[in-house]
């Protein structure tokens, strides 16, 4: 079993950017997918970007390509989520989560989820 938490969350202005940190312990995040997911106020739970176990971003919403990177360090077994061109509309609790499948689709696939950590933008 892996226990995850996030940090790295905080207040930005529109255009900034954000690092944040998922770190893992228990077990190795390599041996996971590994995703970051967000939720906003009033709205459901949408997936971010995803990384395989080779360590390359498997996926990302089309509404931060370009924008968010997932990377992950081994060593301090740890994911991130770079967050560049920040917007108001990023405004949400950020979670990290693992996943057992190869290729997982949607969050009921993740196993094992972080408390989160809150991300705001002000424009």
């Amino acid at each position: 079993q892996v226990q995850l938490v996030e940090s790295g969350g905080g207040l930005v202005q529109s255009g900034g950017s954000l690092r944040l940190s998922c770190a893992a312990s228990g077990r190795a995040v390599s041996t996971y997918v590994m995703g970051w997911f967000r939720q906003a106020p009033g709205k459901d739970r949408e997936f971010v970007a995803a990384i395989g176990r080779s360590g390359y971003m498997i996926d990302s919403a089309n509404s931060v390509k370009g924008r968010f990177t997932i990377s992950r360090d081994n060593a301090k077994n740890t994911v991130y989520l770079q967050m560049n061109s920040l917007k108001p509309e990023d405004t949400a609790v950020y979670s990290c989560a693992a996943s057992g499948l190869l290729r997982p689709f949607t969050a009921s696939q993740y196993n094992y989820w972080g408390q989160g950590t809150q991300v705001t933008v002000s424009s």
